[in-house]
């Protein structure tokens, strides 16, 4: 799975209540409706920049998606909590650390 962000996302990350247009993901088409004096404007470059963090941040973390799809479901925990059954809770727990061990933490 890739990284599916652009650079809308990476202009609302350094600026989140700027107002501009942005057609087709392409920088040439960006349009300011703020004044700059009472939001900063960022520049093409940090735009660009925070761009490529954004999209290195959502690759270094497709350990966390993996794990996300395939951990039990919460509930099965805190059943097991509610009867008091031991048992239960450890498979949960169980479960929850073979997801871990298959898809390490820092790994694609």
């Amino acid at each position: 799975m890739s990284y599916k962000g652009g650079l809308f996302e990476a202009i609302k990350s350094l600026q989140p209540y700027a107002e501009f247009g942005l057609s087709n993901n392409d920088i040439t088409t960006l349009e300011w409706y703020d004044d700059e004096s009472v939001v900063p404007i960022p520049s093409i470059a940090d735009i660009e920049a925070e761009h490529e963090r954004l999209k290195a941040e959502y690759e270094n973390n497709t350990y966390q998606r993996k794990r996300a799809a395939e951990y039990p479901p919460l509930t099965d925990y805190l059943d097991g909590i509610v009867k008091g059954d031991n048992a239960q809770i450890q498979s949960y727990i169980d479960a929850c650390l073979a997801v871990k061990e298959k898809y390490p933490k820092g790994n694609v």
